[in-house]
């Protein structure tokens, strides 16, 4: 049985799932979801990222936790978390990066929180002994200050989908059609008097469970202190849109077909992440990635790289293009940074 016929059996038995469901169960599923069973990311998978892009964008992330801890006062002992580590790429430039400020690599704990066994074997093939690992945050032992990172973990949380009909709000949901396909429907909902005001058409997505981190990670940090940033695709600001969008050797597929052998995503909702952040006592601000790996020093390590390999001149000018460019990765995707109220971490003084 495949996760489609599954799904399907669940379908005609119980009804339609919400676009949430049918994204976690693509997802997570332990027999057939993507990332229990087949994650393929660089450029021979299906999606590529930052980190894979350029050794400069983890690098600065370093950069970025060393001053942060140094801010902190250097304390004895950090509690350093990426959540979502991929192949391990970003966390293997952070610690290489983290050997060149005194003390901060051995007051590091390091952790990756990585649900997927598949990822999990090629994080340990990259970094060995130097981390361990936990199935979710719960799991992180408390209790000291917290610098964590997460790239690209915000857009692969499930998100629930409305859309605005001549007669008010419905859910979009995922059922079967006359020929037993799976099939996008629409059904009636009680969350239609706390949603905003639409024209008909518009789609709006809310994801509890982005959400959820942001209170999560907020509440984190209120009770230790720290800093963390979340780094994604997505909204500066609350809007309508559909992004729900799969992706299959680096091509949009339908979401539909083939559940399970797709990575599938939607849009941070940066907006929902910091309010739920501030609201257990933490503070937040955000950045595009670009104005963020600026203020960082991108612009001068690149020159150090082009100084150190002339012949590489090219390919470091289209790295850094990718990175930080406005109709590249630079405008939509955003930084996030969640932190203790009474110190604001690097680059984002005059954030808000």
């Amino acid at each position: 049985m495949s996760l489609r016929d599954r799904l399907a059996a669940q379908i005609a038995a119980g009804g339609p799932i919400s676009v949430a469901q049918f994204m976690s169960a693509c997802l997570h599923d332990p027999d057939f979801g993507y990332y229990a069973t087949r994650p393929a990311i660089g450029e021979a998978g299906d999606f590529i990222t930052a980190p894979m892009v350029s050794q400069m964008f983890g690098e600065l992330l370093g950069v970025w936790a060393a001053a942060s801890w140094e801010l902190m006062g250097q304390p004895d002992e950090v509690r350093l978390v990426e959540m979502g580590p991929g192949d391990g790429t970003l966390m293997g430039d952070i610690l290489k990066t983290l050997r060149h400020a005194p003390g901060a690599l051995d007051a590091a704990d390091v952790w990756l929180v990585e649900t997927s066994a598949p990822l999990r074997a090629l994080q340990a093939d990259r970094l060995g002994e130097r981390v361990q690992w936990a199935q979710s945050l719960t799991e992180v032992p408390d209790g000291v200050p917290l610098i964590l990172i997460a790239n690209e973990l915000l857009d692969c949380l499930p998100a629930r989908q409305f859309v605005r009909t001549a007669v008010g709000w419905a859910e979009q949901v995922v059922g079967l059609d006359a020929d037993g396909e799976l099939a996008f429907g629409l059904a009636s909902t009680p969350a239609a008097g706390l949603l905003p005001d639409a024209a008909p058409g518009q789609v709006f997505e809310q994801s509890p469970a982005q959400a959820a981190l942001g209170a999560e990670v907020g509440a984190r940090i209120a009770a230790d202190g720290g800093a963390a940033l979340l780094i994604d695709y997505g909204r500066a600001e609350p809007g309508f849109g559909d992004t729900l969008q799969a992706l299959r050797r680096h091509e949009k597929v339908d979401p539909l077909d083939r559940p399970g052998e797709a990575d599938l995503t939607v849009h941070a909702d940066f907006p929902a992440v910091m309010a739920a952040a501030r609201a257990v006592g933490a503070s937040a601000a955000f950045l595009t990635q670009g104005e963020f790996l600026a203020r960082m020093g991108i612009g001068q390590r690149a020159e150090a790289l082009v100084a150190a390999a002339p012949n590489r001149t090219g390919v470091i000018g289209r790295q850094l293009t990718r990175l930080i460019a406005t109709d590249e990765m630079g405008e939509l995707f955003k930084v996030c940074a969640i932190h203790s109220p009474d110190w604001t971490p690097p680059a984002f003084e005059d954030a808000e």
